[in-house]
């Protein structure tokens, strides 16, 4: 059975996990990765497309910042649409900042690049995943690779493993409390060849529901509709979704270009924290430890975030300073429980709200109140310009 050594063992080779191993190599700090899908598989995967100044920043200032640099599309604001008319918050206006769409598999591409070309050892298609020992100071990874069993020895590991990973379940439950929320609605998702009919992203709030018009590039849109959570997309063929479409975002003067259709989905939408994002030598990072809903944008900057702030600490570990890295579950879940409330703010604004006839109705008329005021004060706008680009680390 091979048996390797390194400092950091990183589980998951997604954006956060690919993120870290490159901050430390640069660094001089040896990572390992393990991941349990194939490179193919997580190149192809279709994830965010939103990159805050602060994320955009982090990628060019560690080397990987050509690809968004030539391919990102840089955004000076959004549009929030409601009662059918179209406001834009001008986000450079009004706090000097942007955002970047540049899709997360575009990142993630980027960073498999990097590392192949670097020789960084990360073992994809691993099976069996399993850590160990994480209460001491000597740490285990066990996994099938090739069908050959491997151990690896590390001083840290982290577990950027995603929500359904192996990590966050191997803390003692007496030692972590999880915290949860699930919204009644979910996003019907499609990605069609054509090119956006939007300068910006639109953001609306109709009768029948909420819809959104994102891009992924000058030739792909990205549209989404919300739909119940129990929903069949057996049931939404292309010309119906294109029909809610066009009724929900239609406003006087505007077109929306329809186009071949080459991916449709639906996503349930929920909201996840836990208590604590380290237990003795394991960290964890990104949708291991925290999930959000997709209004607010924020699932991969704030994996990029919990990177960047545990790259630091670890950085300043192996210099003798572990100030940084004893704090680092502090630091990061405060920042993510600011993020978590701007990320349900937008969601219960732009969304209607299941319930009865009178209620269904008041709650409608008043997200109109909120969406009018949020757009009608300078104050309200520099707020949501201030969060949606993001927070500083």
């Amino acid at each position: 059975m091979p048996v390797e050594t390194t400092r950091v063992a990183i589980i998951g080779a997604g954006p956060a996990g690919l993120l870290l191993g490159w901050a430390l190599r640069r660094a001089g700090i040896d990572a390992i990765i393990v991941e349990n899908r194939s490179v193919d598989y997580i190149l192809a995967r279709v994830r965010a497309g939103v990159l805050e100044q602060g994320s955009v920043d982090t990628l060019k200032r560690l080397g990987l910042g050509d690809g968004v640099t030539s391919a990102g599309l840089i955004h000076d604001g959004i549009y929030l649409q409601f009662a059918g008319e179209r406001h834009h918050v001008d986000f450079n206006e009004l706090v000097g900042r942007t955002v970047t769409v540049y899709g997360q598999q575009a990142v993630v591409a980027d960073l498999v690049h990097a590392h192949a070309a670097d020789g960084s050892t990360i073992y994809f298609e691993s099976s069996d995943v399993a850590v160990h020992d994480i209460e001491t100071k000597s740490p285990r990874v066990t996994f099938t690779h090739d069908g050959e069993q491997h151990e690896l020895h590390a001083d840290i590991i982290v577990g950027a493993d995603g929500f359904h990973g192996v990590c966050r379940p191997a803390i003692p439950a007496d030692h972590l409390t999880v915290y949860e929320r699930t919204y009644p609605y979910a996003w019907l998702g499609i990605l069609a060849t054509v090119p956006p009919s939007t300068d910006e992203l639109i953001y609306c709030l109709h009768d029948d529901g909420f819809a959104m018009h994102s891009m992924r590039s000058l030739q792909v849109s990205r549209l989404y509709l919300q739909v119940d959570p129990s929903e069949s997309i057996d049931n939404w063929s292309d010309a119906r979704i294109w029909e809610a479409l066009h009724t929900r975002l239609g406003v006087p003067g505007w077109t929306l270009h329809e186009g071949e259709v080459t991916e449709k989905s639906i996503t349930p939408m929920r909201s996840f924290v836990a208590s604590t994002l380290q237990y003795g030598s394991l960290f964890l990072a990104g949708d291991a430890g925290h999930i959000v809903p997709p209004t607010g944008a924020k699932g991969l900057n704030s994996a990029i975030a919990d990177v960047t702030m545990l790259a630091d600490a670890l950085i300043a570990h192996y210099a003798d300073d572990d100030t940084a890295l004893r704090g680092y579950s502090a630091a990061a879940l405060a920042r993510q429980w600011r993020i978590q409330q701007f990320s349900q703010w937008m969601t219960q604004m732009l969304h209607r709200h299941p319930g009865t006839t009178d209620q269904h109705d008041f709650d409608y008329r008043s997200q109109l109140g909120q969406l009018d005021y949020t757009t009608g004060s300078t104050h309200a706008m520099r707020s949501l310009a201030e969060q949606y680009t993001g927070l500083p680390l």
